[in-house]
């Protein structure tokens, strides 16, 4: 009798997870993303802003399963799922048979129905985003070092965020310690403690999913740090020149993209019906609505937590539902009941303002400040895959910490778009 075979599309939290999940059943296991890496995206801006290398937070997906026979990883594009011939569809004209189906195919950044934006106001959700936005960074201050026209000067100095969430908040902190604690000493024709950092949020309030008192921390924190906060500011415009703010135009020559995601196409491949994000509206058990054989899980789940509220995408949440569904399929494969529907356990919410600054909301529990960033950076380290990750990024954190020096300002490719 063949094994059953379970196929897995998209290898961060989830789909890793399940696979881990799935460990020593009776399955063979095909793994597809369209990278060679798992991401473990929570310390992307990391990289976007100098303090780590593409290689302490990635890390091959084929080496991750060396000793597991059972697991074949492809690297592959999904075009679109064949639910009667239970085939997956490859670009290329390929295809793969499944048994079972898993969908944790992820999300990228949304623009609000402007696309046209995302060359000039690129956002972070990939390791080749995360080198751009470093790049941009650091040649804004190489090209103002030697302009000589003020306006244009001031323009590569000044950097616009877009969202305050945690990636929009944790990108303003670092940008603006860089410029005003690293950089000084190394320039000579230019005061990189000039540089203007905006923080720019349509609501009313920066880290909208924290309680009020430490948001308002959050922000009296940037503002500490020279990080000019704008909210109640939609941006209706971003061109290469500069942002616009209702009818309010800032020359800058940088801008990250830090609001609003939008799922893979998961739920066009089934023909399934989707929230606002895009995400497969899923049924208790994770499965796609009138499917027995498909799941899916991770930031391509709409998940309605115990609340009324959908389940927060992160990283967490999406490793309780790879696993939960390695505990579906495992059931199914041994003729025992299924568990009780997936339960969203609730660990906390943790974001960092700077290097030395954090807030964390338990719930029960509310911390601001050096504590809990030493906390938030515990957490993160544990949660890195391998010894020598967790020890690498240990020991650059405490540099950094120390020497008040980044690790990573290299800029390893050319920006045609921004010398022209």
């Amino acid at each position: 009798m063949q094994e059953h075979h379970v196929v897995v599309i998209g290898g961060g939290f989830a789909g890793l997870q399940l696979v881990n999940g799935l460990k020593g059943a009776p399955v063979r296991i095909t793994l597809i993303d369209r990278r060679n890496h798992h991401l473990f995206q929570p310390l992307l801006y990391q990289v976007a802003t100098t303090l780590l290398s593409t290689s302490e937070i990635a890390w091959p997906i084929r080496s991750l399963y060396r000793d597991r026979p059972e697991v074949t990883t492809l690297l592959a594009e999904v075009t679109g799922i064949d639910r009667q011939a239970k085939t997956v569809l490859l670009k290329g004209g390929e295809s793969i048979g499944y048994d079972t189906l898993v969908l944790a195919t992820g999300a990228t950044h949304a623009y609000f129905g402007h696309d046209e934006w995302e060359p000039v106001a690129p956002g972070l959700k990939t390791l080749e985003d995360a080198t751009t936005i470093r790049r941009r960074v650091l040649l804004a201050f190489e090209q103002a070092e030697m302009e000589t026209d003020p306006a244009v000067r001031e323009a590569l100095l000044t950097f616009v965020i877009v969202g305050a969430g945690p990636t929009g908040v944790e990108l303003a902190g670092i940008i603006s310690e860089l410029a005003r604690v690293t950089l000084p000493p190394e320039f000579r024709h230019i005061d990189t403690r000039t540089t203007k950092v905006i923080l720019v949020e349509a609501g009313p309030r920066v880290l909208s999913s924290f309680a009020e008192d430490l948001s308002a921390y959050a922000q009296k924190t940037l503002e500490k740090l020279g990080v000019e906060v704008r909210l109640g500011h939609a941006v209706t415009a971003c061109t290469a020149e500069g942002v616009t703010m209702g009818d309010t135009f800032v020359p800058c020559r940088t801008i990250v993209w830090a609001a609003g995601v939008q799922a893979s196409p998961a739920a066009t491949w089934l023909g399934a019906p989707a929230d606002r994000a895009g995400r497969v509206v899923v049924d208790p058990a994770l499965r796609a609505p009138g499917e027995e054989d498909i799941f899916v899980a991770g930031d391509t789940a709409m998940v309605i937590w115990e609340s009324g509220k959908p389940v927060p995408g992160i990283a967490p949440a999406a490793k309780q539902q790879g696993a939960y569904v390695a505990k579906v399929i495992r059931a199914r494969l041994a003729g025992r009941p299924a568990p009780a529907p997936f339960r969203y356990r609730h660990q906390g919410s943790l974001a960092t303002i700077g290097k030395s600054a954090a807030i964390i909301d338990f719930g029960w529990l509310k911390l601001r400040g050096w504590l809990a960033w030493w906390i938030w950076g515990i957490a993160h380290i544990y949660f890195l895959i391998g010894t020598r990750s967790r020890l690498a990024v240990a020991l650059s954190w405490v540099w950094i910490y120390m020497s008040r020096q980044h690790s990573a300002r290299l800029i390893t490719q050319k920006e045609t778009m921004r010398e022209e």
